[in-house]
């Protein structure tokens, strides 16, 4: 784990109020898309590696951003995979809302001069 990575890690698993141990990431959730255990380990994996900067603020932004980017990734799985039309149309609302917010994250980064991390799809 690279210096400073566990401090960013472990606010944000903490904050989004999930049990990931209960969570049912068995890798069958998704068809050809690939699974949804694999995109939250790749969001999981980025979080971990992104290097705090000192600033809470910018910290906070980045890694909401991908926690934000992986979420968009996981919603167009289940349009692309889903059969419920209760979970598409949350998928649909999710990508909606997670966009705009993404790009406030975006704007404030710029401000601060900081990249905006990308995370892999």
């Amino acid at each position: 784990m690279p210096p400073g990575a566990g401090t960013m890690a472990k606010p944000a698993a903490s904050a989004s109020g999930m049990d990931r141990g209960k969570m049912p990431m068995d890798g069958k959730m998704m068809g050809d898309g690939g699974s949804m255990k694999s995109k939250m380990e790749d969001m999981q994996s980025q979080m971990t590696a992104s290097k705090s900067t000192g600033n809470p603020d910018v910290d906070f932004a980045t890694m909401m951003r991908i926690h934000h980017l992986g979420a968009v990734t996981m919603a167009e799985a289940e349009l692309k995979d889903g059969k419920d039309p209760q979970m598409k149309k949350m998928a649909k609302d999710i990508i909606a809302a997670q966009k705009k917010e993404i790009a406030m994250f975006d704007k404030f980064l710029a401000k601060k001069d900081q990249p905006a991390v990308m995370i892999k799809p």
